[in-house]
């Protein structure tokens, strides 16, 4: 590699030596987002909106599927509707923006700045439900919200970000219960499917649950530093909130019943997923279903005649099949390779003069960085295959990280040993009680990410008192 291209790759930070400073590096040079002028917020750069935009593409594609219609609510609520579900409003007293004055004039009455849209929702839903003909109500919203984090970090953490937030009224607690898992497997899909990352399903704890649910469920990720990475999560609100708001129905037996409701969300927070799940020391490595670009073309010697010309005809003829760029900056190639490589981007293709002569191409794979001399009468067909098979090995090797690094523990100290030894998912049973959850958290630092759906026990007692098991939990340190 050329020395501008070795100077690239040195910026950033080895993973091994300070995880936290080369997931920075890797966002600030791989241009997927800048600091902005608002403490913890972001600005999101073209090559990251771009990974947001094929997510987002995705996302609302299996929304619609099955049966979910996108809305638009007001970015302000009225302090006086937060305040109508108790819980709701402690679970985010400590996050809420206020606007207290509208140009000069003081407000008679605070808004907030949306942290999520529960009650907004709510409030429409009281007006136009009516009927048990009126349900479902399947309505998801695309939009940013505000938390006033202590602490933050591009993408996994900041005062504003991006996100899509699905909120259900349904006529029967099956039917909600029904839509709560079908939207947590909708979640779970994606991320592996379409994000190569493989994640555990399961229902959160009763200390760890959304404010005013009546049941949390979340599928969670392992970060290549074996930290945990909650990517989404989808709540049961039983009617809780219907009740606080008056979003009653009749129903077909003529009797006067209130709705049951669900609410589910995923955020840009999963492109921090991305980066340390399949990241390394070179820069981001992106799956190729989300990548902006999925090949990049490096002409060599562009300036001997016939070189820009191939480029181009490639180009033409791959764009049928795939997200193609040609790189026509004047920089060096090893400077090129480098920059590509930093971006994630899944091949690279390389063609010159000699390439040309042999009637042939160099695609080289970002996650291998396997070499293939291709004919380019085969260009097509092996390009499609090798995006399908960096697709397949990106998974292979996230899961066999996770899988690497889960182990079981059955006593504290053995819990505590196996944690500070190499950090993963820690697989023990629970006795139910809040003060043993508290309690291991105090000692390790680790939290009760889920319960899994697969309660195969590994003990009979509980890691932490002793006392008869209830739950199988994985435990982990997390984002």
């Amino acid at each position: 590699m050329a020395k501008d291209g070795r100077k690239l790759v040195e910026a950033i930070t080895p993973m091994d030596a300070d995880f936290a400073q080369w997931y920075t590096d890797i966002v600030k040079k791989a241009e997927l987002a800048d600091y902005a002028s608002v403490r913890g917020c972001m600005i999101i750069r073209p090559y990251g909106y771009a990974i947001w935009e094929n997510i987002q593409r995705e996302l609302d594609r299996r929304f619609k599927e099955t049966g979910h219609e996108n809305v638009s609510m007001p970015m302000f609520i009225p302090e006086s509707l937060l305040q109508k579900e108790k819980d709701h409003v402690e679970g985010f007293a400590p996050e809420v923006a206020w606007v207290t004055h509208g140009g000069t004039e003081k407000l008679a009455e605070r808004l907030c700045v949306r942290p999520t849209s529960e009650t907004l929702f709510c409030d429409h839903y009281k007006d136009i439900i009516q009927s048990w003909r009126d349900l479902p109500k399947l309505y998801n919203q695309w939009c940013s919200v505000v938390r006033w984090e202590k602490t933050t970090r591009p993408f996994l953490r900041s005062v504003e970000f991006q996100w899509q937030e699905g909120h259900t009224v349904h006529a029967t607690e099956e039917e909600a219960q029904e839509e709560t898992l079908r939207m947590l497997d909708t979640y779970a899909s994606f991320c592996e499917d379409f994000l190569a990352i493989p994640v555990l399903k399961g229902q959160k704890t009763e200390k760890e649950k959304f404010a005013g649910a009546k049941a949390t469920y979340t599928i969670e990720a392992m970060m290549h530093d074996g930290k945990a990475l909650q990517s989404g999560t989808s709540h049961n609100f039983g009617d809780g909130f219907a009740k606080a708001f008056g979003i009653q129905f009749t129903d077909r037996d003529n009797q006067l019943k209130y709705g049951q409701q669900t609410s589910w969300g995923m955020s840009t927070r999963i492109i921090g997923a991305i980066i340390m799940v399949h990241g390394d020391d070179s820069g981001l490595k992106l799956p190729p279903r989300v990548a902006p670009v999925q090949l990049i073309i490096v002409p060599v010697q562009s300036q001997v005649q016939g070189v820009k010309e191939k480029a181009e005809e490639l180009k033409a003829a791959l764009s049928r099949i795939c997200r193609v760029k040609i790189d026509e900056s004047d920089k060096q190639p090893g400077w090129k390779f480098a920059e590509h490589e930093m971006r994630g981007v899944p091949i690279r293709l390389e063609v010159g003069p000699k390439d040309i002569l042999k009637e042939q191409v160099v695609l080289v794979r970002r996650d291998s960085r396997e070499k293939l001399f291709v004919p380019m009468a085969e260009l097509e067909s092996t390009v499609m295959k090798v995006l399908e098979d960096i697709q397949a090995s990106m998974f292979a090797r996230a899961l066999e990280l996770r899988e690497s690094r889960t182990t079981t523990a059955v006593s504290m100290p053995e819990f505590t040993a196996q944690l500070d030894g190499r950090q993963g998912f820690i697989k023990a049973m629970w006795c139910g009680e809040r003060a043993c959850e508290e309690a291991i958290k105090e000692k390790t630092a680790a939290t009760a990410r889920l319960m899994p759906f697969d309660q195969t026990p590994v003990g009979e007692t509980c890691v932490c008192c002793g006392k008869p098991a209830k739950r199988l939990v994985v435990w982990g340190r997390a984002y």
